[in-house]
């Protein structure tokens, strides 16, 4: 049983290896549970580190691994978690948008071939217009669900080959299949991440990869 410190630091560590790929400082660790010393930091990661939650990697400095968390630990706890901004599809009349094309549907589960022709299209709010390309894809699947991305949903994808490691994109696998994923990048590879317990996390080398979009926000009809 973790006190409420150890849980939260150890989700702070989580997220933050999870987002960037390396642990945090001690100085960002004592802020984020609002500590006045790092001592209170080395004493934590000691009792995290002997009941078995992490493990500090030799020759390395503050290194860190997350080896398990709480059994009690919700998705948010899990994920850096993408909150979509749902367009609420049919209940706003009145909303100045402009269409953008849906061309086709996207896995969230085990890639698809990929669809480049328009087979719909959707409305637009005025705070995505004048902000870069951007287009739909239908989602097939359940992998992203812990991120608030149901199959049936249509996201809203700003076209781009620029993403962050951490953040949800569509991907190119060999330039035939796509999928909707968290990416990690790390070194020559490219780590695909999905927000479902279910699905493992895929790794490719980065050439093998190719980014089409970031997710920017996805469209639910709720008719």
């Amino acid at each position: 049983m973790l006190t409420k410190k150890q849980k939260n630091l150890l989700i702070f560590i989580n997220k933050k290896i999870r987002s960037t790929g390396i642990s945090p400082s001690y100085e960002e660790m004592k802020n984020s549970l609002n500590l006045k010393s790092k001592s209170g930091i080395h004493r934590l990661i000691s009792a995290l580190e002997e009941r078995g939650f992490v493990k500090r990697l030799a020759h390395k400095a503050r290194a860190l691994e997350v080896i398990k968390l709480p059994e009690n630990a919700s998705a948010n706890d899990i994920f850096n978690t993408f909150t979509p901004s749902v367009i609420k599809g049919g209940l706003d009349k009145n909303n100045k948008s402009t269409d953008v094309s849906v061309l086709g549907s996207i896995a969230a589960g085990t890639p698809i071939e990929a669809i480049q022709q328009e087979v719909d299209r959707v409305s637009l709010p005025e705070d995505l217009q004048n902000n870069g390309e951007h287009y739909g894809l239908k989602v097939k699947g359940d992998s992203m669900i812990e991120a608030g991305i149901a199959d049936g949903d249509t996201v809203i994808v700003k076209r781009t080959s620029n993403v962050d490691s951490g953040q949800i994109a569509v991907v190119l696998i060999d330039g035939q299949e796509a999928t909707l994923k968290r990416i990690r990048k790390k070194g020559n590879t490219i780590a695909l991440e999905a927000a479902n317990r279910n699905y493992g996390t895929k790794i490719y080398a980065a050439n093998r990869i190719e980014i089409q979009g970031k997710l920017v926000s996805l469209y639910r009809n709720f008719h």
